[in-house]
């Protein structure tokens, strides 16, 4: 591949356009947004110079609800020998490109799984699909050249290229992304009136919770609405846990004892399930299960604090599978959490105890994933 045009130059778009271009390929941007398309050329992520020949392929960077129309518009100008769409839903795509009678043999449907709260091509990374499973739905109609087109696409973008059926891929990605952020955003909104001496007292927890809720509210709509269904069977089924849990608080305040008793281990199976849940979740590409630890350094708030810290435990050896800051605006100091083999936390606790410079506050084991 010698030639892209990438059309939106949103977050996705202008990585996808700023990984290609540090390759060596020579990428053509196109947006309605022309502000949009001035920021990621003046990013380096192209040129906005409109291609004299057609490309080797076209990048649909839109929203779900948008690839049908603006396919069948390029395909009619013949502006590439193949074509690529990066929504984040995939039925409805597929299907629209049907309606829209455009052809599916030079189209391939694709989804990177990654991405950042912030929207715009500021927010855009070059390295944003480093190890990031990057979903490819070809139909029945989708060209062999086609395809090895889009994998030559996922190579150059770092990614880990997965072939799905489109169904199979929107009810994945309504558990594991559109779901969740729904379920974030309830949450946030919680916050929107709640009393600032309330809010005040948040932490970390509820700013890991709430993260994804700050996304573009307009490009969520549109996902959300493209995957309703699946959306909808994923929250009937949080609704149900939902209620359990309602049903187990409410019993914890009751008179009776035995009530109280079974409350309190319905809250806890809950809490078990969401642990068995979250050890599933892969840390990292090509994770494999094992026995972790996570060990938590208090560390001062001071320029280079934390890379003496991994100075530090370089020095020893241990290979940090994951890693957690939590910071309070209104103190000195902040908490590092180390996630490492659990059978080398102690001698990582001891490690950093023992110089005085580092206080370990304590060092947790769990079931986790460890990459091979």
């Amino acid at each position: 591949m010698n030639t892209t045009t990438v059309i939106g130059t949103g977050a996705i778009g202008t990585s996808v356009a700023l990984a290609l271009t540090r390759r060596g390929i020579s990428v053509h941007l196109e947006d309605v947004d022309r502000a949009a398309a001035k920021t990621a050329e003046a990013m380096g992520a192209g040129s906005l110079q409109t291609p004299d020949r057609p490309v080797d392929l076209a990048v649909l960077a839109v929203p779900p609800a948008q690839v049908g129309s603006v396919l069948a518009r390029v395909q009619g100008s013949r502006l590439a020998r193949a074509y690529v769409d990066v929504a984040s839903v995939k039925q409805v795509p597929h299907d629209d490109v049907r309606a829209q009678r455009a052809d599916p043999a030079s189209y391939i449907g694709s989804h990177p799984l990654a991405g950042t709260e912030r929207s715009g091509p500021l927010a855009a990374r070059a390295d944003l699909f480093e190890g990031r499973p990057w979903v490819l739905t070809p139909s029945e109609s989708t060209g062999q050249d086609v395809l090895n087109r889009a994998l030559e696409l996922v190579a150059l973008c770092d990614a880990m290229p997965v072939v799905m059926d489109a169904g199979m891929h929107d009810h994945a990605v309504a558990l594991v992304s559109h779901a969740p952020h729904l379920i974030s955003s309830l949450l946030a909104a919680r916050l929107e009136h709640a009393p600032q001496d309330s809010v005040r007292l948040s932490g970390q927890g509820v700013a890991d919770v709430t993260r994804i809720a700050a996304g573009d509210a307009r490009l969520w709509g549109d996902i959300l609405t493209s995957n309703a269904a699946a959306v909808a069977d994923v929250l009937d089924a949080f609704a149900s846990g939902l209620g359990r849990a309602i049903d187990a608080l409410r019993a914890a305040g009751d008179g009776d004892p035995a009530k109280r008793a079974r409350a309190q281990e319905d809250l806890e199976e809950l809490l078990r399930q969401g642990n068995r849940g979250c050890a599933r979740i892969a840390r990292k590409p090509g994770a494999r299960r094992t026995e972790l630890a996570t060990v938590a350094v208090t560390i001062s708030d001071k320029p280079g604090a934390l890379a003496e810290l991994f100075t530090s435990i370089g020095e020893l050896g241990v290979n940090i599978e994951d890693v957690r800051i939590e910071h309070s605006w209104e103190h000195t100091r902040g908490l590092v959490e180390l996630v490492v083999q659990k059978d080398a936390a102690a001698e990582l606790s001891r490690w950093l105890g023992s110089g005085g410079t580092w206080a370990v506050t304590r060092a947790d084991a769990f079931s986790g994933f460890k990459t091979e």
